[in-house]
């Protein structure tokens, strides 16, 4: 049984959040919070197994409810907000203190039907896979080697995150700053309907401009890209970007692992790799396969992760080259990333 908690001021959102979660078998509502300092403190006396946290609220917004609860009761939390063009910058906020996902509220549409509940649902169905995988997702044979690409000198930073991810990526890039000697790609776990404000927020942050990638745009040197799809980003091998829906059954969306794969078979410059905190194990073998093809990786230590999953993921496998605090990172990928270009 999975124990679902509410978070949420308004009577009639809660009614139909509850309506959403008590169709599925196997789900519950285990409590009801108002706001966000209630939800800190229940949180803490009866822990769930997912939150669904608003965003706006009395007393404690969402944003500063997730980030408490992450760091004192750490549990699945997934914003549920009908606020989304008007909160863009809370959405991240929430995002970067630990929120996995972000979705918006399902809504009372004619004949009492329930409007806009199937994202809701498949997040859910996502979390509950996620929950229960455990150690290396096993991702080596998903794409075929393609080859024929001429390497250039211009070696990739590929960074990869997923809880906690928005802020932690922000921090790298505003270390690294510009004058990158290669092409900047990131892969965070973040539904399509928010990539875009994703990467205007990003490049707000970093001070740099950040492309949310489409299919078919050619990866340029020196550029900030952001995967931007439900499916999984690839670079192919005439140095494009392109989706791909497969692995269909995949819980990780846009999967760091997909696309790591796909740079160590189609960008033959060669970079540097960054896996960053995530709940999970996505990145961790595709990690360790660049590390095998002479990629430098680096993994975000527990001390400074939101979530210890991903980068422990790839520390346990040995997919790291080093393990590194956040703020240090940023001068770790500069001392590779330039060496690597002078080559």
């Amino acid at each position: 049984m999975t124990r679902i908690a509410i978070v949420n001021d308004m009577p009639l959102a809660v009614a139909v959040l509850r309506r959403v979660v008590e169709s599925v078998d196997g789900y519950r509502v285990a409590w009801v919070a108002f706001d966000g300092e209630t939800a800190v403190r229940q949180t803490a006396a009866d822990r769930p197994d997912v939150i669904l946290m608003d965003l706006v609220m009395p007393v404690m917004d969402g944003a500063e409810a997730t980030r408490r609860i992450m760091a004192k009761s750490p549990c699945p939390i997934l914003i549920v907000t009908s606020s989304v063009r008007s909160n863009h910058a809370k959405v991240y906020e929430a995002l970067s203190a630990g929120g996995l996902d972000a979705v918006r509220t399902p809504s009372l549409g004619s004949n009492n039907t329930i409007v806009g509940a199937e994202p809701l649902l498949a997040r859910l169905a996502k979390f509950e896979t996620m929950r229960k995988s455990t150690g290396s997702t096993g991702l080596t044979h998903l794409l075929p080697a393609l080859g024929g690409v001429a390497p250039t000198g211009h070696p990739m930073l590929a960074i990869g995150a997923s809880t906690g991810g928005p802020d932690a990526v922000a921090k790298v890039l505003a270390g690294i700053g510009a004058g990158a000697p290669g092409p900047i790609v990131v892969v965070q776990h973040i539904a399509a309907a928010f990539a875009e404000g994703f990467a205007d927020w990003l490049g707000a942050r970093v001070g740099l401009r950040v492309h949310a990638i489409r299919s078919g745009d050619p990866v340029e040197l020196g550029r900030v890209y952001v995967a931007a799809s439900d499916d999984h980003l690839v670079v192919t091998n005439r140095r494009k970007f392109a989706y791909t829906p497969d692995p269909k059954a995949y819980p990780y969306r846009p999967s760091v692992d997909v696309f790591f794969q796909s740079a160590r078979l189609n960008w033959p410059d060669g970079g540097v790799a960054v896996l960053l905190t995530g709940m999970g194990s996505d990145g961790a073998s595709g990690l360790l396969g660049l590390r095998q093809s002479g990629w430098h990786t680096i993994a975000q230590d527990q001390a400074t992760s939101v979530v210890y999953g991903m980068p422990k993921a790839a520390a346990d496998l040995g997919a790291a080259c080093e393990i590194s605090g956040l703020l240090a990172i940023p001068a770790a990928i500069a001392a590779k990333w330039k060496a690597k270009a002078s080559v």
